[in-house]
């Protein structure tokens, strides 16, 4: 399940130290604006310390984490809608991701230049978001003309689509994004028409506070959104130390924390499964079924399932054994319904 976050931002807020200090990649990092042309693409392992302690209850050989994919996208100023600073380039490398990572500069350091030549987050929000709302705005329009076209010709189909479409229109005239808008997903013409469409202020987005003092309290607005801080010029600095030497002076990486936070803003969770040779973490969507869990190691487990075994990872540690949480009943077995929860350890009967 490759799916991605995609850093973005205004030039010079720190996306590509961000990404080489999440990916541990050597990537090009130089203070001017569009250093980052093609975007950099780096899987990023997801801290887990279940796995671990699992990994010790079985005496296991090997430890699989999960991931996702980060990708670097190039710095975006006002006017990328238009085509400014390579806009229709950046904003189709937005398109292609599944979720946004915002860096937005708080610090203040007058060696790095900043695109407004001023430190204003509240404003640099705004002008990222104008951006992918006017290039919303544009598909829009061009999705409606075409809608209406087949409405007239009386395509039912269409005129479904189109209910949906004016309600994302209207919210964007209004200057607001495109996910405030209550869609239902289950209905298979408001599914496809919002998957054509690919559109910017649809996808979930979180921002990274870039900050010199993590511990300081921002403007209540910034506070307001949903967001992780980070010292990044801090955490490039962690990235060539040793694990004694950063223990020596009492630093601590709050990485682990985005990468957490980055993997809920894709609506994922993981289920764990546990033996000799190998502790794996499986990546799953939110709400998926017990099959839809099996088909994640193999795509057979989907058509060919039976049922499973399932139980909390946790429950499974402070029984001690699989034969003890048999016994004691903590083990689920469980049929196609099944929803999976996250930390569940499963094992798969197929047929």
């Amino acid at each position: 399940m490759a799916l991605q976050v995609g850093i973005v931002g205004l030039p010079n807020v720190g996306k590509s130290t961000l990404f080489k200090a999440l990916t541990k990649k050597t990537v090009d990092i130089e203070n001017y604006p569009f250093c980052t042309i093609e975007p950099n693409v780096g899987i990023v392992e997801v801290p887990d310390e279940r796995l671990e302690k699992l990994a010790k209850f079985s005496n296991t050989q090997k430890i699989v984490p999960t991931a996702i994919e980060f990708v670097d996208i190039a710095g975006l100023v006002e006017g990328a809608s238009k085509g400014e600073g390579l806009g229709n380039k950046f904003l189709a490398n937005i398109r292609e991701v599944d979720a946004i990572a915002h860096v937005v500069r708080i610090f203040k350091n007058d060696d790095i230049t900043h695109v407004n030549n001023k430190i204003n987050p509240i404003s640099d929000i705004e002008t990222i978001e104008t951006e992918l709302m006017l290039a919303d705005m544009a598909t829009v329009e061009k999705t409606v003309h075409r809608l209406e076209k087949l409405a007239k010709g009386n395509d039912k189909y269409a005129k479904k689509q189109l209910e949906v479409v004016y309600q994302i229109k209207e919210k964007l005239d209004a200057g607001q994004l495109a996910r405030e808008v209550q869609v239902d997903y289950e209905v298979d013409t408001t599914r496809q028409i919002i998957r054509e469409m690919s559109l910017l202020t649809m996808k979930p987005i979180m921002y990274v506070y870039n900050v010199s003092d993590i511990d300081a309290k921002l403007d209540d607005e910034l506070e307001s959104k949903p967001h992780v801080k980070l010292d990044i010029k801090t955490e490039e600095e962690l990235m060539d130390m040793t694990k004694e030497e950063i223990e020596e002076l009492e630093m601590t990486s709050h990485l682990p924390n985005l990468i957490k936070k980055a993997f809920d803003l894709l609506n994922l969770q993981t289920f764990l499964t546990t033996g000799e040779k190998e502790t794996r973490a499986w990546t799953i969507k939110k709400g998926a079924s017990a099959p839809e869990a099996g088909g994640a190691i193999h795509t057979d487990f989907v058509k060919k399932f039976i049922r499973a075994e399932v139980i909390n990872w946790k429950t499974l540690l402070d029984s001690g054994s699989f034969a003890n949480a048999r016994n004691q009943g903590l083990v689920q077995t469980v049929g196609k319904d099944y929803i999976m929860k996250d930390g569940d350890v499963a094992n798969f009967k197929i047929g």
